[in-house]
């Protein structure tokens, strides 16, 4: 949604509010007590009661607004924001769009909001041709490491990321040149270089039994047939970047790029920035529907 559409539909606290109870209806409200899924709606309280337990339950609650003090317009804005371009805005940027005094709890909401898209993204997995690979992304180094630095004035590391793509080859019939189109992402920061966390992220994020996966000869990949179909590796090379794995690099070049506008990102937040990138991706196609496909992944989320 552009910020003029945004503008005319939303044009007080009560409006976002209506929009807001209006897309939780759709997605169904549960009761934190009993887990009951039917209640009545107490307009003067603005709040939902259990038809079975009787308990009460704010719109806010259990959703990634839960405990906020900012008020759904200001959040609504944020998500029009977050939602309006390819590249996104710093939370800095946001405050200052907002015209917000306080810092914190800008950086805290847009953070809640990358985990909501996260959460989203987790609920698909990749299946079919999977390309996979590592990229290692700049992140600021903690106090330890900066400690540990030898020359003691270094303030970056680098962060191990997993880059899944759901790619597809195509021939075409007439040439029978062939070429790979890629449907969805996923990106996972590792712990460390161990075959069983790759194993683990991988064996999370993908369908398994319907999947084949390519990859280069790391032995960070040696169990990975374990998980899979079929697990087939290409030596590393200028041919294997370019075709084999050639939407893993391309979605590890972007990311990197797309990164480099927030500064000091530490290692910690690294998952955060990259939610708010896979999840851009993989509705690249979506246009102004983003904004809405937002809403419900903040109600769907929690910000626990």
């Amino acid at each position: 949604m552009d910020i003029f559409s945004f503008a005319g539909q939303f044009t007080s606290e009560e409006s976002c509010r209506l929009h807001f109870k209006e897309q939780r209806d759709k997605e169904g409200v549960i009761c934190n007590r009993c887990g009951c899924a039917s209640h009545y709606w107490l307009k003067n309280k603005w709040a939902y009661q259990c038809k079975d337990c009787e308990a009460r339950q704010t719109l806010r609650s259990g959703t990634i607004m839960e405990n906020s003090n900012l008020s759904f317009m200001i959040w609504y804005k944020t998500i029009c924001l977050m939602s309006a371009t390819k590249k996104g805005f710093s939370s800095k940027e946001i405050q200052r769009q907002l015209g917000l005094k306080r810092y914190e709890p800008v950086w805290s909401m847009v953070h809640k909001l990358r985990k909501a898209m996260g959460q989203r993204d987790d609920r698909y997995n990749l299946e079919g041709m999977i390309e996979a690979d590592e990229g290692y992304f700049a992140v600021e180094a903690s106090a330890i490491e900066r400690n540990a630095q030898k020359s003691g004035r270094g303030s970056k590391t680098k962060s191990n990321v997993m880059v899944m793509a759901e790619s597809t080859v195509l021939e075409d019939i007439d040439t029978g040149k062939t070429d790979r189109q890629c449907r969805y992402f996923k990106a996972k920061v590792l712990e460390d270089h161990r075959a069983e966390g790759t194993d683990e992220t991988l064996g999370s994020s993908i369908d398994g039994e319907k999947s084949i996966v390519f990859s280069d000869k790391s032995t960070s990949y040696i169990n990975i047939e374990d998980y899979v179909d079929i697990h087939m590796t290409e030596k590393s090379s200028e041919r294997t970047t370019k075709e084999t794995l050639k939407w893993v690099h391309i979605a590890i070049g972007n990311a990197k790029r797309d990164l480099q506008k927030f500064h000091k990102i530490k290692g910690k937040y690294l998952q955060l920035y990259l939610n708010e990138f896979i999840y851009k991706l993989n509705r690249r196609y979506f246009g102004n529907r983003i904004f809405d496909r937002l809403i419900i992944a903040s109600i769907t989320a929690t910000g626990r």
